[in-house]
């Protein structure tokens, strides 16, 4: 049974920072890309972050680009999404998602790409 569990999420203050994790199990992690999307009421899921199974290849979304930074440790089957200089704009439900890939530097941006859906971490910025 596969399982993403997303952590780290919270209330900051515009301008601040925060690590979300996300934790996956029952699946082998090295063979999907991993994503980060969020969303707010009444909005369609968005898409926020990609990285290859490698690691080698990362995609943002214009509105995080310069900062946020994703990573992952294929040992600890943990992807990370590290926001910076948050606004209050960034305030939705984070959603990380798996995406089974057979050509290892592929990245996807469509929710429909991806297979496995965690269940999500708040992230409320307050101005």
């Amino acid at each position: 049974q596969v399982q993403l569990v997303e952590s780290g999420g919270g209330l900051v203050q515009a301008g601040g920072s925060l690590r979300l994790s996300c934790s996956a199990s029952g699946l082998r992690f090295s063979l999907y890309a991993m994503g980060w999307f969020r969303q707010t009421p009444g909005k369609e899921r968005e898409f926020v972050a990609v990285i290859s199974r490698d690691a080698s290849r990362t995609l943002y979304a214009d509105s995080v680009k310069g900062r946020s930074t994703i990573s992952r440790d294929n040992a600890k089957n943990t992807v990370y999404l590290q926001m910076n200089s948050l606004k209050p704009e960034d305030t939705a439900v984070y959603y990380c998602a798996a995406d089974f890939t057979a050509i290892v530097f592929d990245l996807h941006q469509k929710d429909h790409e991806y297979d496995y859906w965690g269940q999500g971490t708040q992230v409320t910025v307050s101005s």
